[in-house]
Formats: C-alpha cells, structure tokens, sequence
C-alpha cells in the first residue's frame, strides 16, 4: 500500500523579487488514488492538467525552513528538519510506505526512523509528473518567482556538487596580487618620467614636493612654471610648500618648453593620476577579498603579505597544505638552495618578512619572531581554508601572543643592557640544586686503587729533583763531619779564606 510521497526539492534564493533569505521549501503529498499509480505506463496522463493532478493529491505538510543544513539531501543524509517531519509523519500513518526518489536516502531514513521506504521506477515517474505539475500543486508563488527559484536552485546544486563558492574563489586574489604589482612597477616608471621630463623646465619642483601624486596633480593644473605665480594650488598643497614652489618658479635655471611639450606632460600626469586611483581601487578589493577569503590570515600578516603567501602557493589550500617550516622561507628558494649548495647558514625569512610584527623587531629577534609568527600563520592558513567560521577572532588571539612574544624579548634585552653588574650576574642560567642523594658508585669495590701509571716526563723531572736533594744532603753533610770530626783542620781553612779575601780587597 502507497499513500504518502515525499518529494524533498531544495530551492535557494538570494534576493529574489520579496524573498531576501534563504529558504529551504520542503513538502509532501497525499495520494488519494493508489489504484492509478499500478499502471506505470499510463501514470503521465494524470499529471496531464493542473486539475488532474489536484485530484491525484493532498497537501498533507508544508514546511517553510531557514537552515542551509538541509543541503545535506544532496549527498543522501538526512537533516534535522526532514527528520521531525517524518516524526509526525510515522505518529500518524506509522502502516504505511515512503515513496523516495533518492534509494540512498531511503535507506537512512529507513535505518534511522524504521520507516518502510520504496523506490521504483513507479516512483520516478510520479516524481516526474508532480514536478511537471509543481506551480499547480502550490498555491500562492506566482510563476515568475518560481523560476527564478528553479534558477537560483539550479546554480546552487551546481556550485554545492562541484564544492564551489563564488566567496571562496581564491583564484580572484592571485590575479589582484599580480596586478597590483605590476600597477606598482609602471606607476613607478610613469613617475620618474614624468620628473625626469618636467625636471628640464623646473627642476626645483622635484625638490620641494617630494610625494609623486602631488608632484603629478600640481604639474597637471599648473603646467609651465611662469603659470605659478597665478594659479591657486591650496587644494594640493600646504600654504608654507605653496609659497615656497612659487618663490622658487620665479628663480628656476630650468630651459624654456613649447606647449606641444607641456601638453604630452600633462597628458602623462593624467595618466598617473588616473593608475593611482585605479590602483587605490584594486587595493581596496583585495582587502575586502582577503578579508572574506583569509580574515585570519589577513590578521596576522597583513592584505599584502598574505595575498603573495596564497599566490607564491597557487591557491589557499595548497599553502595550508605546507609546514610552518616552508610558510617561514617561502619566497626565499634562491637563497635556500644557494645556501645548501655552499654549505652556508641558511634563510630565517622570506616573505614573511614584510610583515609589521617582523619589520618591527630588532635584528637579533627577527628570526625568533619570524619562527612563531610562521608557525602562527600555519594555523590560522588551515582555519581559513579548511573551517567553516569566518570570524578572525583565531587570527587575533595569535597575533596578540606574538605581540606578547615580541615585547617580552624586548623588554629582556633592555633590562639587561640597564641593569648593574650584580643584576647582570643575577641573569645566569638557573639550575635547580636536587636535595635527593645520589648514590656513590665508588663503594662496590673492596679492592685497593691502582695507582696510574706516571707518564715519562713526570718520572724524569722525578729523578732529576732526586738527584739534587741527594748532592745538596751530601755536601751538608760533609761541612758537619769537618766541622765535628777535624776541628783544627776546619778553623784553618777558615781563617784561611778570611784572609784571602781581605787581600784580594
């Protein structure tokens, strides 16, 4: 017995005609005639009219839902609204089948709730006729907005199968990032041309305005230097840069120029004017790109940083894929490999370099904080790419433990450059002085020590100190038998000795 169809269509809409949400549309169908669904050949002719197919149903519940967790009917899962919905659907009518056109879905629906599932060619083909017949079966949607819903509901299924969001689309950031420098590099050319240019006719002006876009402005609605001394520039520069440019346009040693000349100048102004403001364009994209893509990333390191990190990779989940290691030195293969080569220290940094909590540090901390900070920045690159939140609160609690990092190697260097002698011996390394005894080996053995063997030169100046106590006692001695045994003989040589010197004196 078939009595109820479930039909389960996912239908998202963004800003279409009243509804500015989006809205999961879930219904089911009560079959009045069962007999006419046995002959499947013949089943299209019922959904022939709106009217035929209003006999063939009844609305049985219709269930409006804000959750975009539905999308899970996609892949065969079975969400949380669905679920109380076939709750009630068991309570009441708990005899009958569930005519499903996905088997797969069926199949947890019917391990999940111990509901009697079917699916059937049967079945493809009534689902085939009520979605012929689906604007008569809902009262109350006009047809213009149901298809634009059909619309937005077939770019959505398309882009959830292909795992495809138009937010996620890294591909936008490696493009502006390469952009973006290349505008750098011709801005840069256009500049020095243009100074290089104007410099013949006033090379004073160079001096004085030392900003490009300035310089670029003020020449564009000055042009030739004999036009300062009338022209209003208050709006580009300041009063006291104003009378200096002026005071300086009156003396200025640069050549005459015709007004051909002038106008190619101006013309080149413009257009470094007009790449500024491009440029500034593009820099605000890629911020509110990187911060949509990458917003703890982008905390971390900063718009610019992070957006080459994502291109040096190729894309956000290529750079996640890499080790904190190889986030610290990527941009720096050259130097790496060279040092590898040679045998040389290899690089702390890359391009992580550029990032403000490494440009802030002193040189002896660079590598430390450039380590933490890459080890930081890996963590937050895998939130980004593999999480589903988009808030930076991770991107700033690393950051303010690097913060925290960085000030607290500051702050140890300048305390030991300021402090005394004994507060500088005070910073030694600690060692920690263990009360527990430790057992003395040299007790095991009962047996004397062997003496070590002397080495040849030990035993020669042995000998030699030997010696010289023996001839020094020897001669003691032989003054003490003189002395004792042949008094006579010891007072002659005496007086004898005596009175050589006195001769000799």
């Amino acid at each position: 017995n078939l009595s109820s169809v479930l039909n389960a269509g996912l239908k998202i809409v963004q800003k279409c005609f009243k509804y500015n949400c989006v809205v999961l549309f879930l219904f089911c169908l009560q079959v009045l005639n069962e007999k006419k669904l046995q002959e499947v050949d013949s089943l299209w002719k019922e959904f022939e009219t709106p009217e035929k197919a209003n006999k063939m149903k009844e609305t049985t519940s219709l269930v409006f839902s804000f959750s975009i967790a539905s999308t899970a009917l996609v892949e065969g899962k079975l969400s949380k609204n669905l679920k109380k919905i076939l709750k009630k659907i068991v309570a009441k009518d708990a005899h009958e089948q569930l005519a499903v056109a996905d088997a797969k879905l069926g199949g947890v629906i019917k391990d999940k709730l111990n509901l009697s599932c079917i699916h059937s060619p049967m079945v493809t083909e009534l689902m085939r006729g009520i979605r012929s017949q689906i604007e008569g079966l809902i009262t109350g949607l006009p047809s213009r907005e149901m298809a634009a819903m059909c619309l937005g509901l077939a770019h959505s299924l398309s882009r959830y199968k292909l795992k495809f969001s138009p937010d996620k689309v890294d591909t936008m950031i490696v493009q502006a990032i390469s952009l973006l420098d290349d505008l750098d590099k011709e801005l840069n050319n256009y500049i020095m041309r243009c100074r290089e240019w104007y410099g013949w006719h006033f090379p004073e002006l160079g001096k004085i305005i030392t900003d490009n876009l300035t310089y670029c402005k003020c020449v564009r609605k000055v042009g030739d230097r004999r036009n300062f001394a009338s022209s209003d520039v208050s709006d580009i520069l300041p009063e006291e840069i104003e009378e200096d440019v002026k005071a300086a346009a009156e003396i200025s040693m640069g050549t005459e120029v015709s007004e051909e000349d002038i106008n190619n100048i101006i013309h080149l102004c413009d257009q470094v004017i007009e790449i500024s403001e491009y440029r500034t364009q593009l820099y605000d994209y890629l911020k509110n790109r990187m911060m949509a893509i990458a917003p703890n990333l982008t905390v971390m390191v900063g718009e610019l940083v992070g957006a080459r990190l994502i291109a040096h990779a190729g894309s956000l989940l290529n750079l996640a894929k890499h080790p904190a290691s190889t986030v610290q030195i990527l941009g720096a293969e050259k130097a790496l490999f060279r040092a590898l080569k040679t045998k040389r220290d290899t690089p702390k940094f890359g391009l992580i370099y550029h990032a403000s909590l490494v440009g802030q540090t002193t040189a002896k901390n660079k590598g430390k904080i450039s380590r933490m900070l890459a080890a930081k920045t890996a963590l937050t690159i895998r939130y980004d790419a593999l999480g589903e939140d988009t808030s930076a609160e991770m991107g700033a609690e690393n950051r303010l433990k690097v913060e925290t990092r960085l000030r607290h190697l500051e702050e140890r260097g300048i305390r030991r450059i300021s402090g005394t002698g004994k507060a500088l011996a005070r910073t030694d390394k600690y060692q920690n002085k263990s009360e527990v005894k430790v057992y003395d080996p040299s007790g095991d053995s009962t047996l004397p020590a062997v003496s070590k063997k002397k080495k040849i030169e030990e035993v020669e100046e042995q000998e030699e100190g030997v010696a010289v106590k023996a001839k020094k006692f020897k001669a003691e001695m032989k003054v003490l038998w003189m002395h004792e045994c042949c008094p006579f003989a010891f007072w002659t040589a005496w007086v004898f000795s005596h009175l050589l010197l006195l001769v000799i004196f």
